[in-house]
């Protein structure tokens, strides 16, 4: 049967109104091809929010990492450790340079890189002689990894990191903002972003002469010279000046989404954390979660529904709910590849992946779609749990 329910989704776009402006601007100066005004502008604007030297719009997030990977001078033999529990587009760019991504584990607290399995990952390579090239580590949802941990074993091992912080814009770890701790930092605007540009990313870094290179492989490595010539592989990765309008005026409104979709967590945790089976994502100590995501687990033994039964249940209420991230590790493109867990039993990321739902987060949510949303929920497990204790 047709359900006539009104979508709720996970997080679609959210406009402020003012990104028709920017968008006129690049129409009424002929600027909508890659680069222009608004391109210069947005990388300026992005990095004097962040607090870093310099900035270099692209096409994706998946552009960005793959070009800190080229920075980075990552090729053919070398490893590059990264999180497993993220989206598959943490890890391809280490397969598009031929490289062997090796997967490392989350830890509970965070969901993000165990540091203690990181730390084995390191010795072993150590001693092996086979040390990563690189280390991408991911903030999930929002969530900001255990930076300090993490980068006081790279440093040790003198091994460069990559924060993946396509779900993290607007987050803060000890004051500062989520991407800009390691030696480069990567964000995607996709459509289900915080803000989006439709579909590109950011590359930033404190090092100005290393972005001036990836804008460079960026633009398709053209040398300077009178006419075209190319003495490096380039790439086709420049954002348009269109989409950097549309981001101008979506960076001008950040504040407001994180504040937004915090409020939307916080209005979830109220009517839902104290149903039996319930727990959501802590916020790190001394961090500030953008709460791009809403993420809960279900502990079926006591709800008496399975996160795939809840799903369901939303899905027939015409309500977009989602699993959270299949690691890496169990995905078939890596059957192959080697993986660190966070300790000998237990697997931090495969529990997470099995009791775990991604809810409506949308900023632009209405108080009345959300209690839909919260009252389904609330439903199903009172009517489940009760049916176990009976």
């Amino acid at each position: 049967m047709e359900n006539h329910k009104e979508k709720i989704y996970l997080s679609p776009p959210h406009m402020s109104g003012e990104e028709q402006v920017y968008i006129d601007s690049a129409f009424d100066s002929n600027w909508i091809a890659p680069l222009g005004p608004n391109v210069d502008a947005f990388e300026r604007e992005i990095s004097s929010y962040l607090g870093v030297n310099a900035a270099a719009a692209v096409s994706s997030g998946t552009a960005a990492i793959h070009l800190a990977l080229q920075l980075l001078e990552v090729g053919p033999g070398d490893r590059v450790f990264c999180s497993t529990f993220t989206f598959v587009a943490s890890a391809n760019p280490i397969l598009y340079q031929g490289a062997e991504p090796v997967f490392i584990d989350s830890e509970p607290e965070t969901w993000n890189m165990s540091p203690q399995a990181l730390e084995r990952a390191l010795k072993e390579a150590e001693q092996e002689g086979n040390f990563p090239k690189a280390v991408i580590v991911v903030h999930l949802y929002g969530q900001n990894a255990k930076m300090d941990e993490i980068l006081r074993l790279c440093s040790e091992y003198d091994v460069q990191v990559i924060e993946d912080a396509a779900e993290s814009l607007g987050s803060t770890y000890q004051g500062k903002a989520s991407g800009t701790l390691g030696a480069f930092g990567i964000y995607s605007f996709n459509g289900n972003k915080i803000i989006t540009t439709s579909g590109g990313g950011m590359l930033v870094s404190n090092d100005e002469g290393a972005m001036n290179k990836a804008r460079f492989l960026a633009t398709q490595a053209k040398d300077a010279a009178p006419y075209y010539q190319h003495s490096a592989i380039g790439y086709n990765y420049r954002m348009s000046n269109i989409l950097a309008g549309v981001g101008r005026a979506q960076l001008q409104v950040l504040e407001d989404r994180v504040g937004a979709r915090r409020s939307i967590f916080n209005e979830y945790v109220m009517h839902l954390s104290g149903l039996p089976g319930i727990t959501f994502m802590n916020e790190l100590e001394n961090s500030r979660s953008n709460r791009w995501l809403t993420t809960l687990l279900i502990d079926e033994k006591t709800a008496g529904i399975s996160n795939k039964a809840l799903l369901e249940v939303l899905n027939e209420e015409n309500i977009e709910a989602r699993y959270l991230w299949k690691p890496l590790h169990l995905q078939p493109l890596f059957k192959d590849t080697s993986y660190y867990p966070h300790s000998e039993c237990h697997h931090v990321a495969e529990e997470l992946f099995q009791k775990g739902i991604c809810l409506p987060s949308g900023s632009s949510m209405a108080k009345e779609q959300q209690m839909r949303v919260i009252n389904c929920i609330s439903h199903s497990i009172k009517v489940n749990s009760l049916r176990l204790s009976g």
